[in-house]
């Protein structure tokens, strides 16, 4: 067993741009960070005998990067006709309206104030782009608006930030809830179970062959997360500051505003499970 197969979700090595699945390209944006990991994945989606093709997360205004996506499509005999957005959070979204007039395509999300010259994107909608197939799947709690799209002839769900391909992601308090980002995780372990969803094309990191096996791993670290928080609680750490200096002590501090946004969120659900 290799050393990636060992890891949740077991994580493909290699360069990570590139074909992940005979119907997802990775094209990874130069914004890496302890945030965003390598970089944001911006994913072009296409039936592999269509010259249409659907760009998921444009990424950061980055004109190098956005052009790069125009090339990588083009290279492979495409035109991008359609644009969608996981999220709002600018890693993935900041780039979208240039590359809406780069392209002259709409920008389609759940969230009214992202969408340019279209309609937006609701839970069971369909795109069926150049016969492509992408179902919508609602997945908040990292946001509020939080969206995945389920590829079903790949087998393949993009997640955005909901589940990364290396390490967790973050509830971003308050706007978003806990107990919406369990129902998601509960909700994609489905699709692994019922739909034959087996990879993760994740926001960041590297593709995950074992999508099961992901979900998982982070449902499992959820409850872990929240055990030692309510721990830290009864052992008399009071803000949210203190409860992150306890539990997430071994955490690099350059991620601790971070790990702050998912403590408030772990404190306001066992609140309202009147666990603490």
């Amino acid at each position: 067993m290799t050393e990636a197969a060992a890891l949740p979700g077991q994580p493909r090595g290699g360069v990570i741009s590139g074909p992940a699945t005979a119907r997802a390209h990775c094209v990874l944006a130069p914004n890496p960070s302890p945030m965003t990991l390598d970089g944001t994945n911006t994913w072009i989606v296409a039936e592999p005998d269509s010259d249409l093709a659907v760009v998921i997360d444009p990424g950061p205004l980055d004109d190098a990067h956005l052009r790069a996506v125009i090339d990588a499509a083009e290279r492979a005999g495409k035109r991008i006709a359609q644009t969608l957005l996981t999220h709002g959070h600018p890693d993935h979204a900041e780039g979208a309206a240039r590359f809406a007039e780069l392209t002259r395509t709409s920008v389609r999300a759940l969230d009214p104030a992202l969408r340019l010259g279209g309609e937006g994107l609701e839970a069971g909608d369909v795109i069926t782009t150049g016969g492509l197939e992408l179902r919508v799947v609602p997945t908040p709690g990292h946001t509020s608006d939080s969206l995945s799209f389920h590829l079903p002839a790949d087998g393949a769900v993009l997640t955005g930030d909901t589940i990364l391909g290396r390490g967790t992601t973050m509830v971003a308090h308050p706007d978003g809830r806990l107990g919406d980002y369990l129902d998601s995780l509960r909700r994609l372990r489905s699709l692994t179970v019922d739909d034959g969803v087996s990879t993760v094309l994740p926001g960041h990191g590297p593709v995950l062959n074992d999508a099961q096996g992901a979900v998982e791993f982070y449902l499992a670290h959820r409850a872990h997360r929240l055990a030692q928080v309510e721990t830290a609680v009864e052992a008399g750490h009071r803000t949210p500051a203190e409860v992150v200096a306890s539990v997430y002590a071994d955490v690099d501090r350059s991620l601790w505003p971070a790990a702050e946004l998912s403590v408030r969120a772990q404190l306001d659900y066992l609140g309202e499970h009147g666990l603490i």
